[in-house]
């Protein structure tokens, strides 16, 4: 039996159990230790197991009453000349050009899993396996700087490392152990995609299956030729900082698993499982197409990582990189951005059904709790009065005037979006025949949306992509008006102000 000395700054082991991670981050510093490890000796494994020997990477989490996780693999194992700086706090490796570079990872992903941890390890042409314990409480407790060095007897031509955490502080379990799966697959994708790796969870094997891409004509031409929206790019942006990758566009939308997964040394470090890279810059607000539709790998080079390699450090270079990506992605051969906010999918009429009744019975529970005397007033009352010639000057946020002609006759139409909150109704309208220079007569119609009416505050945004629809449908009932006035229709507004009364005192609340 022998001993290593672990001093110094054993102290810090007991506060790595306060670390910011997560558990699949926490256990990928145990893959990556296994994967740098395999490709370290992997000669040496081929000419003993064959040419073709795939690394293994065994994770077992147990979470019963006596929570532990076990992770094995069948690596290169850890030389008793490297136990020093293995099991040393932040000690860093001679070469750090790989996925262990900060000299940290096993030790404090350890500590912030379990208070006690051992780890058991055989490398090729040594005929002992070497295991040693960590219980943190006694080491801090007792100022331990030696820890002893348990050898017993093996196969000169084993070589494996098997890390055990025991006593778990967090036991991952329920939902937990779902999200564990579903990143370990993203982040370790490009290992497993190539057969290298074979990562196992509980006896399941964990394989990336990239979603499908969008193969649809370009926006503009409906009936055109179709096009697989994908585009690849590289661009380098100086100070030794590059990017390459591709983006697409998902053939179904989905608001949890669109946007980037961000490589370094091809291992996923940003933009795993449903935290994908979707800087607003590029992507606008949660609701919009861009959010839900793209997609894509991006490998960075010359950029650091956090200590516990979940996100890049980016200084004052994440800005010049996204507007270099944006405009790889608007241009005019492949619009990738634009074909994801325009383009619109033929849904089948079964995948309406849920959210229908969801729709369905909240507004029909509204309609049930409010709705009521509202339409007994408005029953009760007659007006016939015709819309004014003018809009009351309010506080505009914008204002646009178009010309067209509809039967014949020349209209100006003004549009005009306004959130003070004076304004009371939904929808107003204003409406005049005047005389033009050239002896025409133009009919001037004013539609005047309320964006600070309590109906928009509750359903709608500060985006265009989520103004727009309102504004085409105040515009539709504005217009719907107006003909059925010319065509003799009595009391044509009264649909409009009893529009404006059920929106404010009943259809904008919850139930």
């Amino acid at each position: 039996m022998s001993s290593i000395n672990i001093r110094p700054g054993v102290s810090v082991l007991s506060v790595l159990q306060h670390l910011n991670y997560r558990p699949w981050f926490a256990l990928s510093e145990f893959v990556d230790n296994s994967i740098q490890s395999f490709l370290d000796a992997g000669d040496d494994i081929k000419a003993v197991d064959g040419g073709g020997a795939t690394l293994r990477v065994e994770i077992v989490v147990d979470s019963g009453d006596t929570a532990r996780i076990v992770v094995r693999d069948n690596a290169g194992g850890i030389a008793q000349a490297d136990f020093p700086r293995a099991f040393r706090p932040a000690e860093l490796p001679p070469d750090r050009s790989g996925l262990s570079e900060f000299g940290m990872g096993m030790k404090s992903a350890a500590c912030w899993f379990a208070p006690r941890w051992r780890v058991r390890t055989s490398v090729l042409g040594d005929p002992f396996e070497r295991e040693i314990e960590f219980d943190i409480e006694r080491i801090v407790n007792d100022n331990l700087e030696e820890l002893e060095v348990r050898a017993t007897k093996t196969a000169e031509d084993a070589h494996y490392t098997e890390v055990i955490l025991e006593n778990l502080h967090r036991p991952p379990v329920g939902r937990t152990l779902g999200k564990i799966k579903e990143h370990l697959k993203d982040i370790y994708r490009h290992f497993t995609e190539d057969g290298k790796l074979d990562l196992q969870l509980n006896g399941e094997v964990l394989t990336y299956e990239p979603p499908e891409i969008l193969q649809a004509p370009h926006y503009r031409e409906p009936e055109g030729k179709p096009i697989v929206w994908r585009k690849d790019f590289e661009f380098d942006f100086g100070q030794g900082l590059r990017a390459n990758g591709f983006a697409a566009i998902r053939s179904q939308a989905s608001t949890s698993y669109a946007g980037f997964a961000l490589f370094r040394r091809r291992r996923l470090i940003q933009g795993s499982g449903d935290e994908g890279y979707r800087p607003e810059f590029i992507f606008g607000k949660s609701n919009t197409f861009v959010y839900q539709r793209v997609f894509g790998e991006i490998s960075l080079e010359g950029f650091d990582v956090s200590h516990t390699k979940d996100g890049f450090q980016w200084d004052e270079n994440e800005q010049p990189f996204l507007e270099i990506l944006r405009e790889e992605l608007t241009g005019t051969e492949i619009p990738l951005l634009q074909q994801a906010r325009e383009y619109r999918v033929a849904r089948k009429p079964s995948s309406y059904r849920g959210g229908a009744k969801v729709a369905a019975d909240r507004v029909g529970q509204v309609l049930r709790q409010y709705a009521g005397p509202i339409v007994e007033r408005l029953s009760e009352e007659n007006h016939n009065e015709p819309p004014p010639k003018e809009l009351h000057d309010h506080q505009q946020l914008t204002r646009r005037v178009i010309e067209i002609e509809l039967k014949g006759q020349r209209w100006l139409l003004g549009l005009e979006l306004t959130a003070d909150p004076a304004v009371g109704d939904w929808l107003e309208l204003s409406e005049q025949l005047a005389p033009q220079p050239d002896t025409e007569t133009t009919k001037t119609l004013g539609v005047r949306l309320s964006l600070g009416h309590p109906f928009m505050q509750r359903f709608s945004g500060v985006d265009s992509d989520e103004i727009e629809p309102f504004l085409r449908l105040a515009s539709a009932l504005a217009l719907a008006e107006v003909i059925a006035r010319d065509g003799g229709i009595r009391m044509a507004g009264s649909i409009r102000r009893n529009i404006n009364e059920l929106l404010r005192h009943a259809l904008w609340r919850t139930p």
